[in-house]
């Protein structure tokens, strides 16, 4: 044993550690259950003894504790007694007695104990620039306070205790805060800060990050505005000027100091979450040549984390098709993996394919791959760009591009960073890609060509037949490609010889006329693996090569091939082990460009059976659509919706839940919006918009709101070329709901208003019912009340003749927000209320989150606060859930708002909250309101310079906008307009 104090061993036969706890109030667990602590003296004994972590306090050290210099006669005898009391609810040795005093003896650590070691594991992971640790650290440290802590306990050093553990508190906030924007999250820090300093106005280095944060989000009206308040306040409270730290980050935002647009630091850890992605594909095990590539390419990207300051290192390949260039790169990628720790981001950019991959969708894929979240990501190209970029400042993270189009396609997916790295892939050659390391990748020599090849069928075999193996490289024209899938093709089938294969690919050159180094070779060796093939798997190959998607689910392939699961994955994988198709993941296929394109020729030279083609891309299409429609009907119980979609003849997926269900929707979203374009080619219109409509979660989601308007858009269009007035009327009313939820409202009348021109051609219940309901809620929106009521009473008339209960409830809630608006506070209850009686008769769903919302609004305009808290609390938590951002930040500013008038302070936190989902969705005439009302509750704390800024960038969006808000903004504003009144 050591020298130092025996632990008693806190545990009886089958009993649990015990612990104790300080921040917060003093409390003692047996495992999970509470072990009462007595009366307050009693505690402060305790939290005495726990504070000096095993130390023994003498019983005068405990009585001035408990008493100060005014102990009561008794005083000795209490603290026996209360030492008495605690023992008999304790385990036997846990509080001791020594040397004329007391001590605990505990085997778990305090909770205070704990805190201490994380704060110093920060500290030292700071040291080392490991910010995402020390935030983590800090974050870990923070949760363990519990409200304030010692809470109740009475006693001058219990008061003595709770002041320092407060200070050390505020401490460990302003450092983890400042680490928050060291990483570049000022956008989230603003909300914290802003409650902060309403908290402790006084503490002027929250101001100062508060100030820097503001900056830092492009508010520098604000930022300003919060030194211009923190002058007044010191000099009000104090008689002081701010101290010089923050005078000097006044003068440099005034200066627009450039060092304080970016980070201090750069940010070890992406802001959200530290994940390390590993997305390169798998190296092939039977590599072979290109040493001196291979050399090559390994040495740049060494280069790229040696020196500090040293530009982002960027290798282009290019070559024509086959020729090995993804293989190289992975293979040199994986490589080079111990010199880029922090990840590995992989994309096929589909260069080669009619519709190559979006630099926008590639962005959002690579951001949240990063650890950002969906609602993180912005909508923009550029925005997507800027973040990628600060989210890998800092970072050592190589980046695969392949198959690029073009240089275009590939800048904005660079990392723009020393310490990151790219290898591009390409059949052009990136010579607009400025200080790129441009390689020229060519057929392999026959030696390395034979190497391969021997590799994968075995050197006895290759031994025996030389020249015949010599024969067969040269007709592949030494592409790696068509290498490998002669040599697979040979390799499967032990009764061949390589003489056989020599004599196919023979024939096959033959009947092509030439076999040249080129896309040919590759074409005829693609014919020589075809024409092995059994019919099941030549038709599975054909029809799978007609989906415009990325890739293929399992179960979206045995849709298209019209065959059971198991059936389709047996196809699948034997088509994998020919090399013709690739599974990128588990239950995932795609193809190789090459091999999709020759697929798809074959398609249209060997379908025979009029219609098959069409037939295949229509079961995909009733695939998609009538999962989809499910995840709806689970989203949205007893909607009519899913009635008056076009018939399909697939039962779609089932769902254990509707988070499962809203999981399948966001994992397939790229597929999904490519088969609404290819429908559109196809000329299946009604479905396709159906899908779209079923699919309008999507519209919701900052990472594929763009995306989802384009398809709406491409639908529109044919429809309207067509002259479906009904298809037209459906896509434009879903248009209408994109550019509502972006807050582009010229845009979403215009579409509502030509489709309600259209519902009467169309003859569309589903488009009487919706398309008035936008046009209605575009009126509320730009303050035409009358007009809106109008339309929403048509709309309400509508869903009642066609028996849609939830789309009846959705007209009453959005009436009520109308008679809101119009001053009938008793009838905008009334209809809240019944809306809300049918969504929690229907069971809790997205819907009632609106209902809930609609009725929180009017509770709060009839003075019933607490009831209307209440709804728009129990609506965030569904938001929040269904993962529909827009209605979680407008919720918030609502919640703001019921709040305003008795907590400013909170009321203020809300906002920042708001505006910050807000950031990439529901547009800026929103963000303007929550301005509004950010600017109110800072009024309401004393905080009169920044609140005026708030409401300054309020009218300049409003005035831009042609918004009636304006003028309200305007009296705000006026010197003689008690603003704190709104």
């Amino acid at each position: 044993m050591d020298g130092g104090p025996r632990m008693a061993e806190q545990r009886v036969s089958g009993s649990a550690l015990l612990r104790f706890g300080v921040l917060g109030p003093v409390r003692a667990w047996r495992g999970q259950a509470p072990v009462p602590t007595g009366s307050p003296q009693q505690r402060a004994l305790l939290a005495a003894l726990l504070l000096r972590e095993g130390r023994t306090a003498t019983a005068a050290e405990l009585i001035d504790a408990l008493w100060g210099t005014e102990p009561p006669p008794r005083a000795l005898a209490a603290v026996r007694t209360y030492a008495s009391r605690l023992r008999k609810v304790l385990e036997p040795g846990v509080l001791v007695s020594e040397s004329s005093g007391y001590a605990i003896r505990t085997l778990a650590p305090l909770d205070l104990v704990v805190a201490q070691e994380l704060a110093a594991q920060a500290e030292k992971a700071r040291g080392a620039g490991e910010l995402g640790e020390a935030r983590q650290a800090l974050n870990r440290a923070l949760a363990l306070w519990d409200g304030e802590a010692l809470a109740g306990v009475p006693g001058p050093y219990a008061e003595a205790q709770r002041v320092r553990l407060e200070e050390w508190r505020l401490q460990l906030l302003e450092s983890r805060l400042d680490m928050d924007l060291e990483q570049g999250s000022h956008a989230e820090a603003v909300s914290e800060l802003t409650a902060l300093t309403a908290e402790h106005p006084l503490r002027e280095r929250f101001r100062e990050l508060l100030m820097l944060a503001l900056y830092r989000s492009g508010r520098q009206a604000e930022a300003l505005a919060v030194y211009a308040d923190t002058r007044r306040l010191l000099a009000e409270e104090l008689g002081v000027d701010p101290r010089p730290g923050l005078s000097d980050l006044q003068q440099r935002i005034l200066r627009a100091d450039p060092a304080l647009a970016e980070p201090s630091s750069a940010a070890e850890q992406p802001p959200v979450v530290l994940v390390r992605p590993a997305q390169l594909p798998a190296s092939v095990p039977d590599f072979t040549g290109r040493s001196a590539f291979v050399t090559e390419l390994s040495d740049v990207l060494a280069s790229a984390s040696e020196a500090e300051g040293r530009v982002m290192a960027v290798s282009a390949l290019a070559g024509i098709g086959g020729v090995g260039k993804t293989t190289l790169a992975v293979h040199v990628a994986h490589r080079a993996r111990a010199a880029f720790p922090d990840g590995q981001l992989y994309v096929d950019l589909q260069g080669a394919g009619p519709r190559p991959a979006e630099p926008q969708t590639v962005l959002g894929s690579f951001l949240r791959a990063l650890g950002t979240a969906d609602s993180a990501v912005p909508e923009s190209l550029e925005e997507r760009a800027a973040l990628y970029r600060s989210v890998l400042d800092g970072r050592r993270v190589l980046v695969l591009l392949d198959n690029a189009k073009d240089a275009a396609q590939v800048r904005p997916l660079l990392p723009g960073t020393e310490g990151c790295a790219a290898l591009v892939t390409s059949r052009v050659r990136m010579v607009g890609l400025a200080g790129a390391h441009l390689v020229d990748l060519d057929v392999m020599s026959p030696e390395e060509a034979l190497a391969l090849f021997t590799k994968i069928v075995g050197a006895e075999r290759v031994a025996a037949e030389k020249e015949a193996a010599l024969d067969v490289v040269a007709a592949c024209g030494f592409l790696p490609l068509a290498i490998r899938i002669a040599a697979s093709r040979l390799a499967a089938r032990r009764t061949w010889t390589t003489s056989v294969l020599a004599a196919k690919l023979a024939d096959e050159r033959r009947r092509l006329d030439e076999l040249q180094a080129g896309d040919l070779a590759v074409k005829a060796t693609f014919e020589l693996g075809y024409g092995q093939l059994e019919p099941a798997q030549a038709r599975a190959f054909r029809l799978l090569g007609l989906a415009y998607g990325p890739d293929l689910s399992l179960a979206a392939a045995a849709a298209l091939l019209d065959l059971g699961p198991e059936d389709a994955e047996d196809l699948l994988e034997s088509l994998v082990d020919t090399s013709l198709l690739e599974s990128a993941a588990p239950g995932r296929y795609r193809f190789h460009d090459l091999v999709r394109l020759y697929a798809r020729a074959c398609a249209e030279r060997d379908e025979h059976e009029p219609g098959e083609r069409a037939a295949a891309l229509s079961r995909l299409l009733d695939f998609y659509l009538a999962t989809a429609a499910r995840v709806y009907a689970i989203e949205r119980p007893g909607d009519r919706t899913v009635e008056h979609l076009h018939p399909y003849d697939h039962e779609g997926l089932s769902f254990a839940g509707h988070q499962d269900a809203l999981d399948w929707l966001y994992a397939e979203a790229d597929c999904l919006l490519a088969c609404v374009r290819q429908s559109v080619a196809q000329g299946s219109l009604r479905r396709a918009v159906d899908l779209l409509i079923v699919a309008k979660d999507l519209a919701e989601s900052g990472a594929n709101a763009h995306q989802f308007g384009a398809a709406a858009t491409v639908v529109r269009d044919a429809a309207a070329e067509a002259g479906n007035a009904l298809v037209e009327g459906r896509a434009r009313t879903t248009l209408a709901q994109v550019h509502l939820n972006a807050g582009r409202f010229d845009e979403a009348e215009a579409e509502a208003e030509r489709a309600v021109e259209l519902a009467g051609a169309a003859g569309d219940p589903w488009i009487d019912c919706n398309a008035p309901s936008e046009r209605g809620i575009v009126a509320a929106y730009r303050s035409r009340h009358a007009e809106a009521e109008s339309y929403l009473q048509r709309t309400l008339t509508a869903y009642r003749a066609d028996g849609n209960l939830p789309g009846e409830a959705s007209a009453l809630c959005n009436l009520s927000r109308v008679h809101l608006s119009m001053g009938r506070v008793d009838s905008a209850v009334e209809l809240a209320e019944s809306g809300v009686a049918v969504y929690r008769h229907l069971g809790l769903t997205v819907r009632l989150a609106n209902g809930s919302y609609a009725l929180g609004l009017a509770l709060a305009e009839s003075g019933r606060a607490e009831e209307a808290e209440a709804r728009l609390s129990e609506a965030l938590t569904i938001f929040r859930d269904s993962r529909q951002r827009l209605w979680e930040g407008m919720t918030l500013f609502r919640l703001a708002e019921v709040r305003l008038g008795e907590r400013p302070a909170a009321a203020a936190a809300l906002a920042e909250q708001s505006l910050s989902v807000l950031l990439h969705v529901g547009g800026d005439w929103r963000r303007a309101g929550v301005l509004t009302v950010l600017g109110k509750s800072l009024d309401a704390l004393g905080e009169t310079d920044r609140a005026r800024a708030c409401w300054t960038d309020a009218l300049s969006v409003y005035d831009r906008l042609g918004s009636a808000e304006a003028a309200s903004l305007r009296e705000l504003l006026s010197p003689a307009t008690p603003a704190t009144t709104g």
